[in-house]
């Protein structure tokens, strides 16, 4: 089955043979439970590259680095606080508009947060493999590895989700 996520956040997709019986208030709150569990799971991730680009400023060779590493490095760190906020704003959310009876839009609201929150980690991780490479190679290197990685996240957000989409052959 595909994912239940639609553009909206809520539009159920996949065979209707395999939808579940249940009210739309447990809907909503299963689909608010998904997005909790793969919040957690991205945070944990982006906490510890964020950890990782803070440390960087205070090693000794971090004086040693060129212009476009820098730049490279500042990006980076934008980018890993944009992505902190964005797994933080679906929280923030929910404190706010809970008991106000903003579930459905609570959730359709939270889950273009964590698309969103999605491809910023997802640069991220291209962006910090980029600096690793140039740092401890060189600069082609680094662009050999930032190229790989966003051709590994092309495959991840497209051609993976394509193959589960095709039904099976009949035999």
């Amino acid at each position: 089955m595909t994912s239940e996520f639609g553009a909206d956040g809520l539009t159920q997709q996949g065979d209707p043979r395999e939808l579940r019986n249940e009210t739309p208030g447990q809907r909503l709150d299963r689909k608010w439970n998904d997005i909790l569990q793969e919040l957690r799971v991205v945070m944990t991730g982006t906490q510890l590259i964020t950890g990782f680009l803070l440390a960087v400023a205070f090693q000794p060779k971090f004086a040693d680095l060129q212009r476009h590493e820098v730049t490279l490095y500042l990006v980076l760190v934008v980018l890993a606080t944009t992505a902190t906020m964005l797994g933080l704003a679906p929280v923030i959310l929910h404190r706010e508009l809970s008991g106000q009876k903003q579930k459905e839009r609570v959730v359709r609201i939270a889950n273009v947060l964590l698309l969103g929150l999605l491809v910023v980690v997802s640069l991220v991780a291209a962006g910090v493999a980029m600096l690793i490479f140039d740092v401890a190679v060189n600069q082609q290197a680094g662009w050999v590895a930032g190229g790989v990685s966003l051709v590994l996240l092309l495959i991840f957000w497209i051609v993976v989700p394509r193959i589960g989409k095709r039904e099976p052959r009949q035999r």
